[in-house]
């Protein structure tokens, strides 16, 4: 029998501005926003809309009924996308609009979570500018969490983290932003200016650029993931171009799972030649309650995403997911209600890839889909 490792997985971990100050350790609140100039003021609009939050919480608190879950299913690794500058840095990047912060002492909130890497392949890691970029990498690396998707030159930011699980086997993950993000040309790494790993286009010469540096690290056994922040944030449909380019970096890459985020909400999945991709994980933890629009989108709700895949076979064996709704700052099990308004929507998303998802009696959805001959 193929030994196993399972994954867990989310979309936007956004602890910064309003999080933040709730937190022991708040950051100065104040914004830049055209609508926001305090970062309280998100805490009151989510006290307007659920109630108090007594503050300041404790670092669990966040994550809810989450914790449990990730125990439950007996994760080897542990995989966000971290949308926030993690810094005390008053040097917030001008003209940009909305700027995310969170106090590195409050850094305890990813730890007690067991968080083994972060991408910082988005269009917050550089919000406090490269000062800010750079008290983030020290924070995670002294924190003892992998990353990669940005760093102090280009060299640093292309750099893949390698995650060991059992048996010598391991999980290289890489981490890619595009500009349809939102992620500002100028905040590409060069060979001597700190940034992100800005990929130009979905081409066939940025598949050769992953490929290559594929190439210079994995081993036999090893399982890679393309961390991958694209496209808008609203809107349920994948551009063909975003679906031709996954593949590919299956086909010629070698990579065997896409961690796709940027959208507000959750997206369709699709397993190809027995390899998941999500296109869109949607936000996990934010701010964002009591703000108005695009309500129909449901950006609440969120889904944690358990994939186990075989460290011979190096397919998918089981893919499973809980629904979530995040209520006063924490990540709570969603109701049965929202569950089924998920996986309608899932189903609807994924019919396009001939995939869908079951509700289980123990509230989890599963994913089905066409497996591979061979």
């Amino acid at each position: 029998m193929d030994e196993f490792v399972t994954i867990f997985m989310c979309g936007d971990v956004m602890t910064g501005r309003g999080i933040d100050q709730v937190m022991p350790h708040p950051c100065d609140p104040k914004l830049y926003e055209f609508f926001m100039k305090s970062a309280k003021g998100y805490v009151e609009l989510a006290e307007q809309r659920n109630g108090e939050i007594q503050k300041p919480i404790n670092y669990s608190y966040i994550w809810g009924d989450v914790l449990d879950e990730m125990k439950r299913m007996d994760t080897d690794i542990r995989i966000i996308n971290l949308e926030t500058s993690v810094t005390k840095s008053n040097d917030y990047w001008k003209g940009k609009g909305i700027n995310y912060r969170m106090h590195p002492k409050n850094i305890s909130c990813l730890t007690v979570a067991n968080i083994d890497y972060c991408s910082l392949a988005n269009n917050h890691t550089l919000d406090w500018g490269y000062s800010g970029l750079e008290e983030t990498i020290k924070t995670l690396k002294k924190a003892n969490i992998k990353f990669a998707g940005a760093g102090r030159n280009i060299n640093e930011a292309e750099k893949p983290a390698v995650l060991n699980v059992r048996r010598q086997a391991r999980i290289i993950v890489f981490s890619y932003g595009l500009q349809t993000s939102g992620i500002p040309v100028n905040w590409q790494a060069a060979m001597d200016v700190p940034g992100i790993n800005l990929l130009a286009d979905l081409s066939a010469s940025s598949v050769t650029q992953i490929r290559t540096k594929i190439n210079e690290t994995k081993k036999p056994k090893d399982l890679v993931v393309v961390s991958i922040h694209w496209g808008s944030n609203w809107g349920y449909q994948i551009q063909n171009e975003q679906v031709e380019f996954a593949h590919k970096l299956i086909n010629e890459a070698g990579v065997d799972i896409i961690h796709g985020h940027s959208s507000h909400h959750v997206k369709g999945i699709e397993v190809y030649k027995d390899k998941p991709i999500i296109y869109g994980c949607g936000d996990f933890i934010d701010d964002y309650e009591g703000i108005s629009g695009y309500e129909t989108f449901r950006s609440d709700l969120g889904l944690m995403y358990f994939v186990r895949m075989g460290l011979s076979s190096r397919k998918l064996i089981e893919f499973r997911m809980v629904p979530t709704q995040v209520k006063k700052f924490r990540v709570n099990q969603a109701s049965l209600d929202d569950s089924l308004w998920l996986k309608k929507t899932i189903n609807r998303q994924c019919k396009q890839f001939g995939a869908k998802v079951d509700l289980k009696t123990d509230s989890k959805l599963v994913l089905k889909w066409s497996r591979s001959a061979g």
